[in-house]
C-alpha cells in the first residue's frame, strides 16, 4: 500500500500540469466562492428521461416558410411579460397578467390597457412598476411582494377570473376587478411555491401546477439543469376549502388544459420536453399515457373550438444539451464554471426561437408554424386561437404577437 501511494504521488509531481488541471477541477466542483451560476445553491443535478434527440427530431415536421415569422407585434413596450390571454364571456379583451403584478385588459383604443386586478395588497406603483425593465432581473427582487400572475382562466359563467400566481398560489377575482381573494396557498400543510397555470373542470374543481417544491419562479432555470422533480398537478375543490395532490413527481409540470368533454386533460413537462395526457373519466380514469414527444421546452397548452391543442413551444433542443441531460456528473461540473449563464448556453448549441404545434385528442401534429428567425418572437408562452386570428404570449418580452389563421 505504501509503495502505491508513494508511486502515485511521485507520478504527480513529474506531471505538474496533471496536479494543477486536478486542482482546477476540485476548484470547480466546491465552487468556494460562489462564482459559478449554481453557486450557493444546493445544486444535485439528475437523469431526466427525454426522448432521444435524433428520434424526436428526425420525424418532427417543420415549417418550411416559416410562417409565424410573419405574424405581427402588438402592443410594443405597453405591456411586460404577457404569459397568459384570456377573453371574458362578452369578449372583451385580452386580458393578461404582467411581470409588474398586475393583471390589467385591453379596453380598445380609445383607453387603451386599465389594470384590473391585483394578487396582493402589497402591491404599490412605485415598489412594482418598474416599466420595460420589468422582464429584467431588476424585477426579481421585488417580484416575491408583488405577486407574478402566470396561468388565467375565465369561469364562463360567473365572470370569475382564476388566477395561478407563482407566490400567491391559486385565487379568484370577481368579474368588476380588485385584489384577488386567495383560494389555495398550500397543500398537506406545506406552502405552494410555484403555482402556474390552470383549468376549471365543469364540476367546478380547478385543476393546477406547482412547477417545483424546491425553487421559486426567479430560480425556474436551475429546475430545468437540476433536473428537479418535485413538481405536481393539484387539485382545489371549491365547496370543502381543500387542495389535493393529483400527480406528483413532474419534471417541470407548466400548462394545463382539459379537454373539450373533460374526459381527461393535457400538461406539459417543460424538462422532459414532451405533453402528457391524464385521464379523468372512462376505464382509462386515472392513467398517464404520452401524448407527443417535443423538439424544444413546452410552456402553456390551449384548447381551440375544435377540441384541438395549441402547444406553445420554446425551440430548440441541441445534442450537447441531451448530453448533459443523460449525464448529471458533467452538469454538476459544467454549470460549476465561474461563466455567466448566458455564456454556457451559447456554448451548448442553444439558440431559442418560437414553435407553436397544434395537436388533435389523439396526439397527432395537425400544424406547426414556426418563428426560427426570431423576427416575431424568440421565447413564446401561450397561444390562444379566436375568430381566426392567433393571439401569442411570452413570459419573457414586452409585447404580444398576432397571425391570422388559418
Amino acid at each position: 500500500m505504501e509503495r502505491r501511494i508513494q508511486l502515485r504521488d511521485e507520478l504527480l509531481l513529474q506531471h505538474p500540469y496533471l496536479l494543477f488541471l486536478l486542482v482546477v477541477i476540485g476548484f470547480l466542483v466546491m465552487d468556494p466562492f460562489d462564482l459559478s451560476p449554481v453557486g450557493g445553491l444546493d445544486f444535485r443535478p439528475v437523469r431526466n428521461h427525454v426522448a432521444p434527440y435524433n428520434q424526436v427530431m428526425e420525424s418532427w415536421p417543420r415549417d418550411n416558410r416559416s410562417r409565424l415569422g410573419q405574424g405581427n407585434l402588438e402592443f410594443v413596450d405597453e405591456i411586460f411579460g404577457p404569459e397568459s390571454l384570456e377573453f371574458d364571456r362578452w369578449g372583451r379583451g385580452p386580458y393578461t397578467g404582467l411581470a409588474d403584478g398586475r393583471i390589467v385588459r385591453w379596453m380598445g383604443k380609445d383607453v387603451g390597457w386599465e389594470t384590473f386586478a391585483l394578487v396582493t395588497h402589497n402591491w404599490t406603483e412605485k415598489l412594482c412598476v418598474k416599466g420595460k425593465d420589468s422582464t429584467t432581473s431588476k424585477q426579481w427582487k421585488v417580484e416575491q411582494q408583488c405577486g407574478r400572475p402566470l396561468g388565467l382562466r375565465f369561469d364562463k359563467q360567473t365572470g370569475n377570473l382564476y388566477i395561478a400566481d407563482s407566490y400567491y398560489g391559486l385565487l379568484v377575482v370577481r368579474p368588476e376587478g380588485g385584489i384577488a381573494t386567495p383560494l389555495s396557498t398550500e397543500v398537506e400543510g406545506k406552502p405552494i411555491l410555484f403555482a402556474n397555470d390552470l383549468d376549471i373542470h365543469r364540476n367546478g374543481s380547478i385543476f393546477f401546477t406547482d412547477t417545483s417544491k424546491r425553487y421559486n419562479r426567479v430560480n425556474h432555470f436551475f429546475i430545468l439543469l437540476e433536473g428537479d422533480s418535485s413538481g405536481r398537478l393539484l387539485r382545489y375543490d371549491p365547496p370543502t376549502g381543500t387542495t389535493h395532490v393529483v400527480l406528483e413527481g413532474l419534471a417541470f409540470p407548466n400548462g394545463v388544459q382539459l379537454s373539450k368533454d373533460h374526459n381527461f386533460l393535457l400538461y406539459t413537462e417543460t424538462t422532459n420536453c414532451r405533453l402528457m395526457k391524464y385521464w379523468l373519466e372512462g376505464p382509462k380514469s386515472g392513467s398517464i399515457e404520452l401524448v407527443a414527444n417535443l423538439p424544444g421546452f413546452p410552456d402553456n397548452v390551449r384548447l381551440n373550438e375544435k377540441g384541438e391543442f395549441w402547444v406553445a413551444i420554446d425551440c430548440c433542443r441541441t445534442k450537447i444539451q441531451e448530453t448533459l441531460i443523460q449525464n448529471p456528473w458533467m452538469r454538476n461540473i459544467y454549470f460549476r464554471l465561474p461563466i455567466p449563464m448566458r455564456y454556457l448556453a451559447r456554448m451548448v448549441g442553444m439558440k431559442m426561437y418560437t414553435v407553436i404545434s397544434l395537436f388533435n385528442e389523439k396526439g397527432e401534429i395537425l400544424d406547426v408554424l414556426e418563428d426560427r428567425k426570431g423576427k416575431v418572437m424568440k421565447l413564446v408562452s401561450e397561444v390562444r386561437e379566436l375568430n381566426g386570428k392567433l393571439w401569442i404570449g411570452t413570459v419573457a418580452h414586452n409585447h404580444i404577437a398576432t397571425i391570422n389563421y388559418p
